[in-house]
């Protein structure tokens, strides 16, 4: 799995293998499974496995299991022996980057987790009709109530038969297949993270789960007061939200109809973040300011 070519962390990336040549002729069963659902850190990412019909039984000869049940160097390892398998076994992941999550959850029309999983599911089933793979089955984890995803499905794509089930990927090699390719993507990407902000952030966060103490005292030591959170976190998760309330500096928002309300007392002018600090302490330029070429003025 080559990730070199994900460059932009703040951006979508769809991640493919070589489509095997048999599955464009035999019929295919295809699994989707995610990976990095509920976590405040990194991205959420889809996978998507298919082989044909007939080599059913010696993929699941190779030993593949759901992700959540084995260690990262088993899936690795069994990753690897999927890979190897090109002949007859294909894959791809959606890569959906933390900010795209926070803008799409936080933005005028509610786009909630659900819909974001849903509709990235049928893109890929959408991009492997495209490239013309034989689907014949499909065999998806679900999200939300089984029935009324599986119904959502079969209204789409009619001509295929579809399986929603709760956990799918312990049920189905072929979801288990999807669920190892879903995991090995968001590892390697959260193990390679480059910051944007170029900042130095310590690398040990924890699970990156809300409820990890680890992953709570990482966000709260990496929290710019202005800014906020570098592209890595989700900051539309509740966690974030509270962290900021405690953390980072109050904004008000002045009324356009009412420019004659003074603010509220104790609130900060907003020069006074650029006025040299009496201490001896030299605070960084955050990286917005570099990228866009401003320099501080004492005078016009």
């Amino acid at each position: 799995m080559d990730l070199s070519s994900f460059r932009d962390n703040s951006q979508n990336f769809t991640l493919k293998s070589v489509v095997p040549e048999v599955t464009l002729n035999e019929p295919c069963c295809v699994g989707i499974d995610e990976a990095g659902r509920g976590p405040v850190l990194g991205p959420m990412v889809y996978g998507i496995c298919y082989f044909p019909l007939s080599k059913s039984e010696e993929v699941k000869n190779l030993g593949v299991a759901d992700s959540k049940t084995l260690t990262e160097e088993q899936r690795e390892e069994l990753f690897k022996i999927i890979d190897e398998n090109k002949e007859f076994i294909g894959w791809a992941t959606d890569i959906l980057s933390p900010n795209y999550l926070s803008n799409s959850m936080l933005r005028r029309t509610k786009y909630s987790l659900n819909e974001i999983s849903h509709d990235t599911a049928i893109g890929l089933i959408n991009l492997l009709l495209s490239n013309g793979i034989n689907v014949h089955e499909i065999y998806v984890d679900t999200v939300g109530v089984a029935e009324k995803y599986q119904d959502k499905l079969q209204k789409i794509f009619p001509g295929i038969k579809i399986t929603v089930a709760p956990k799918a990927d312990a049920k189905f090699p072929v979801v288990s297949a999807a669920s190892i390719c879903a995991k090995v993507a968001r590892d390697r990407i959260l193990k390679e993270w480059k910051y944007p902000e170029n900042v130095e952030f310590h690398n040990d966060h924890g699970s990156g789960y809300p409820s990890d103490p680890t992953t709570k005292k990482w966000l709260t030591d990496s929290v710019d007061k202005v800014f906020g959170f570098p592209q890595l976190v989700r900051f539309s998760w509740s966690t974030c939200n509270n962290i900021l309330d405690n953390k980072a500096v109050e904004v008000h928002w002045d009324d356009a109809d009412n420019d004659e309300d003074s603010p509220p007392p104790g609130t900060a002018s907003i020069t006074s973040f650029f006025a040299p600090k009496k201490d001896s302490f030299v605070c960084q330029r955050h990286q917005f300011f570099r990228d866009c070429h401003l320099e501080p003025v004492d005078s016009f």
